[in-house]
């Protein structure tokens, strides 16, 4: 599962941290300035050294942000995986609220899909200027 070879020799730097993670650098230092990954140890030339367990963080919330949690629910889920006395109905909520903002979503495209479809349905996609599709956005 870890993108770590047995040669990685830890810590790292903000690059590899990124490479292992599959997150971007910025990224690294938004999800860092977020408050979702803690403070770095820094070098005395000031660069960011990730550990192991920091790199696993990113990866958690890489996971997370692809199945599009917001950056408030991971906070809320990063909280409670490092919390080995979670209760796990906690998770649940977070979870099912999220599916249930998701269907809402999908019905919501759904619904945007249909008329599109039924415009282009109704547009002769012919050389004169009548244009159902231009009409129905005017109105």
């Amino acid at each position: 599962m870890s993108s770590a070879g047995p040669t990685t020799r830890w810590p790292v730097n903000i690059g590899e941290a990124a490479r292992l993670s599959g997150v971007s650098a910025k990224m690294v230092r938004h999800y860092e300035g977020l408050g979702l990954l803690p403070r770095v140890l820094r070098t005395e030339g000031g660069y960011r050294q990730y550990s192991e367990p920091e790199v696993h963080t990113l990866r958690f919330i890489k996971r997370a942000r692809d199945l599009g949690f917001s950056m408030e629910e991971i906070g809320a889920l990063v909280s409670l995986w490092q919390n080995r006395r979670r209760a796990s109905a906690s998770v649940r909520r977070i979870a099912q609220k999220h599916a249930e903002h998701l269907a809402q979503r999908i019905a919501d495209l759904q619904q945007m899909q249909d008329a599109l479809l039924h415009l282009i349905h109704c547009c002769q996609g012919d050389e004169r200027p009548d244009c159902p599709i231009l009409e129905e956005l005017a109105r």
